[in-house]
């Protein structure tokens, strides 16, 4: 790859997080609010997804429990990408599209969120995880690209799509990071103020 290649993808994800921020901004604020307000009457937040994914739902509950940039008491959330042994059981005996719902009809209460991440909208496993938090009368934050794909068509009024606008997975994924760092910022700022 030539510096003009590599220059070229800087100023890409650049313009693709300039969409973005115009384009989602009120959506992660919404996101912000409903997140705040379930942690606050003591509910939790599932994370899900897969590949990149999977990282993302991981380091946004690892950001919660633990903390972001400042300290504060750790908030309850879970990703249910890591537990290989509940994974594999279930894709065994089961089918590896309902990993994921599995794992919700089980842990998932009223009032609970499911953050629901897949660069497509298509992911059948994070499709039937937002058909089981249904079920269990949770919320849905969906974090998505490519116009939003099966999983847009889910989503109703008490949840919070947050789309990318890009058909690229590179460019999705990165908008996809930053949108959870300003989640982390703004749970934080809700619950200990501006810092």
């Amino acid at each position: 790859m030539s510096i003009d290649s590599i220059h070229q993808q800087f100023l890409d994800s650049a313009e693709t997080k300039r969409r973005a921020a115009a384009e989602m901004a009120p959506h992660i604020e919404a996101a912000i609010e409903r997140v705040v307000g379930a942690l606050t009457s003591g509910n939790k937040i599932l994370a899900c997804g897969n590949g990149g994914s999977a990282a993302d739902a991981q380091h946004f509950a690892a950001e919660l429990v633990g903390r972001f940039e400042r300290e504060r008491p750790g908030l309850a959330a879970l990703a249910l990408t890591t537990d290989s042994s509940i994974l594999t059981a279930i894709g065994n005996d089961y089918d590896f599209s309902v990993v994921f719902a599995k794992q919700v009809e089980a842990l998932g209460q009223p009032g609970d969120i499911l953050l629901a991440i897949s660069t497509s909208g298509n992911s059948l496993n994070v499709i039937r995880a937002i058909q089981a938090a249904r079920q269990r009368d949770m919320s849905v934050i969906a974090l998505t690209g490519k116009g939003g794909g099966e999983i847009a068509a889910l989503l109703d009024e008490f949840d919070v799509h947050l789309c990318v606008p890009s058909e690229r997975t590179a460019r999705i994924q990165e908008v996809h990071l930053l949108t959870l760092h300003c989640l982390c910022e703004g749970i934080d700022e809700a619950l200990l103020g501006e810092g």
